[in-house]
């Protein structure tokens, strides 16, 4: 006899209520409301991933911003237990503690979720963290205008009752631009954190880190020691680190001037270096490169790079929106290593004479391929020749 285990199953239970979406340009979405009742205000960007949704929204680089799922069925597998953690005390199923993305635009929200590991709803997470989300929209034609006309500020509003269109735009029209917000005092720790007893440790240098490059630091056989995104140089290498890893994180680069100077420092006094996604912006900038911002950024999983020392394509997950001037790299001691099959962007670059690399892309993934872990044992390598050398 075969014995069939019933997989959990769970209904919607904050749904059905009255959602709008303005954006700047004065385009209206109408749909319904879920998770909580209230109005937020973001960049509107799409993400074009098939799966991911809970790693998605709880990426900081979402921070300050509306993601769009272009994938039009989302909430399907719910969303597993917040509190369950590896031994090293890093949450398994989320990329921060909390929901970082300030709202939620999917096309159809799935009312019944079913999956072995659940432990509550899409809606029910949603409303836990005070977001609010709107399903039923048409996300094809809101990419698209994204795609054609640039990512723009919008806002967000979820209500039991019907929603002032005119206020809702006039609160969007009084909103603080997301160019201009200051996001690392939001994202970054306060405290340095350690994960690990090893000996040997590498710092992380908090600019929005998400917990997957903890983890897999934590694979390389090294303790990880999370430093605020402001930390000293002196207080950083008083840790005696093998090597530093620079985040990925929201916001312009330029707006992370203290982490410059901290890069700077790494890069002069040659100390094995990984930048990731903003940790490359903010590397580029301290050789001496300009940053600029996409028309509408990077956010998927399918994003194709080559490798420009081996000429192999990648397929990486990716969730950026400003870059590293490629014109720029020219008159620094950067070497461009990964350029974007699609567009030409710079997608990874390496110093010509120090132990300093960086990628644009998430070579973690969570969510996406994992085609890239590589990136992580080319830290490791540079960190061998170090002690080789000693």
């Amino acid at each position: 006899m075969v014995r069939v285990t019933e997989i959990p199953t769970k209904k919607a239970k904050h749904v059905k209520k009255f959602g709008k979406l303005v954006l700047e340009d004065g385009t209206v979405f109408d749909g319904m409301g879920f998770g909580y009742s209230t109005t937020a205000f973001g960049e509107a960007v799409f993400n074009t991933g098939m799966a991911g949704y809970i790693e998605a929204l709880t990426d900081p680089s979402y921070s300050g911003q509306i993601l769009t799922l272009t994938y039009p069925l989302v909430g399907n597998y719910g969303v597993p237990d917040l509190l369950e953690k590896d031994q090293d005390g890093i949450p398994k199923n989320f990329e921060s503690d909390r929901i970082q993305a300030r709202g939620l635009v999917v096309h159809e929200l799935s009312l019944t979720a079913s999956h072995w590991d659940i432990s509550m709803t899409l809606d029910e997470w949603l409303y836990r963290e005070k977001i609010p989300g709107i399903s039923g929209i048409d996300t094809r034609a809101l990419t698209t205008k994204l795609r054609t006309n640039g990512v723009m500020m919008a806002a967000l509003a979820v209500s039991e009752r019907e929603i002032d269109e005119l206020d809702l735009k006039k609160q969007l029209a009084a909103s603080k631009k997301y160019n201009n917000e200051e996001f690392m005092e939001v994202v970054s720790v306060r405290e340095p954190r350690v994960y690990g007893q090893e000996n040997e440790s590498i710092v992380v240098v908090d600019t929005g880190v998400k917990n997957a490059i903890l983890r897999n630091i934590r694979q390389l056989g090294y303790k990880v020691i999370r430093v605020p995104w402001n930390y000293p140089i002196k207080e950083i290498l008083s840790y005696n680190p093998k090597g530093v890893v620079l985040s990925n994180g929201p916001g312009d680069p330029l707006k992370c001037s203290k982490t410059m100077d901290t890069a700077k420092e790494l890069i002069e006094k040659n100390i094995p270096t990984l930048g990731i996604c903003l940790g490359a912006q903010i590397l580029g900038l301290a050789g001496g490169a300009t940053t600029y911002k996409l028309k509408y950024g990077h956010r998927g999983q399918n994003k194709s790079c080559i490798d420009l020392d081996n000429n192999k394509v990648y397929v990486t997950s990716q969730n950026h929106g400003y870059c590293i001037d490629p014109e720029s790299l020219k008159k620094t001691d950067f070497k461009l290593w990964f350029s974007n099959t699609d567009d030409k962007t710079v997608e990874g670059i390496k110093h010509k004479q120090k132990k300093i690399i960086a990628v644009q892309f998430h070579p973690e993934a969570s969510p996406g391929p994992y085609d890239c872990m590589f990136v992580f044992e080319e830290l490791k390598k540079l960190i061998g020749e170090e002690n080789a050398k000693r």
